[in-house]
């Protein structure tokens, strides 16, 4: 037994498997080449103006959290991107002491000819798949993408378990993510039908709403595009999401919920990025979601993530007078 499987209980075996799967897959996707889809760019400054063309505005220090860079490194990467003309850089005018960073024009067409010719790359790899097997693909991904990324597995200390919209970091045996189990979905309906009455009044109705979707959801059938997530914190339920198809390119996100002691515990930024996570790699090329202005505390993260409000409208419903919102999302 050598030294590292003594320490951590890993077998050398596993480690060399993984990180020959590392060595494979970089290869397979091109990005040990000295430019990204040939582009003059980076890996890193690649998957930088990527960010950059999928929100609507990006301040360093969320893109420094979504990237996972130190200050430094994120400022050099910027300081090129700037001096190609691609970005620009200004404080942003809620605090000074933060920056704002916007592709310029010459970016935006850079990052759009990017996301093509990665999608042509990957029609590429697995053009030659059978319908039934890039489902099988997609599923192993989403797989290993949930281990990887649940701090059950991680100590807590993932990147994930921070709250975009916080900045608050959950502690060592923070929030995890799983599939729903037995009980789960009635809790789904439960947990809706008793927090928005008592926290905003809402009637009834909208339990009845909350059963119906979620109904619907159980009985369609198994398809790699629909997911549904439970967030456990402290061993108990601490919130849900789902994703379901609206069309072939369109996902809609629903059922996010997160309970009130679980706010600021990097809960709700979790499941928001593994929705978003699963939609893309699900072949979605937007996702659209449906709220009330009333809900800020959601909307916040909505923002956070890179959604735009597209229309709004008067409405009652659940026994008020609301501002109903449909929010997208360029995936």
């Amino acid at each position: 037994m050598g030294k590292l499987e003594s320490d951590t209980g890993v077998p050398i075996e596993d480690v060399s498997a993984v990180r020959s799967f590392n060595r494979f897959f970089t290869r397979r996707v091109g990005v040990l080449k000295p430019g990204l889809l040939d582009s003059p760019w980076s890996l890193t400054e690649v998957r930088t103006l990527y960010e950059l063309r999928h929100r609507p505005r990006a301040e360093a220090l969320d893109l420094r959290r979504e990237l996972d860079m130190d200050a430094g490194q994120l400022s050099r990467v910027l300081t090129r991107l700037e001096r190609g003309g691609l970005i620009t850089r200004s404080p942003s005018p809620e605090d000074g002491r933060r920056q704002v960073v916007e592709l310029t024009e010459e970016g935006g067409r850079a990052a759009e000819v990017l996301d093509d010719r990665a999608n042509e790359e990957v029609v590429r790899l697995i053009s030659h798949l059978s319908a039934a097997e890039r489902r099988r693909l997609i599923e192993a991904m989403c797989t290993v993408r949930r281990l990887f990324d649940d701090p059950a597995h991680t100590g807590g200390g993932d990147r994930a378990a921070t709250d975009a919209a916080s900045g608050s970091a959950a502690a060592p045996g923070g929030p995890s993510l799983r599939e729903p189990g037995p009980g789960d979905l009635g809790w789904v309906v439960e947990r809706h039908g008793a927090l928005y009455p008592a926290q905003y009044g809402w009637d009834s109705a909208f339990e009845a709403w909350v059963a119906r979707l979620v109904a619907d959801y159980a009985q369609a059938p198994d398809g790699p595009g629909r997911r549904l997530w439970i967030a456990e914190a402290g061993g108990r339920r601490a919130g849900c999401i789902a994703c379901v198809a609206d069309d072939e390119r369109t996902a809609r996100l629903r059922l996010f919920l997160v309970e009130p002691e679980a706010r600021g515990r990097g809960v709700g930024s979790m499941l928001m990025r593994e929705c978003l996570d699963f939609a893309r790699a699900a072949g979605y090329r937007r996702m659209v979601l449906a709220t009330y202005s009333v809900l800020a505390e959601a909307r916040r993260l909505y923002q956070a993530a890179g959604f735009r409000l597209v229309s709004s409208h008067e409405e009652r419903a659940f026994g008020r007078d609301l501002t109903a919102q449909t929010w997208e999302l360029e995936l």
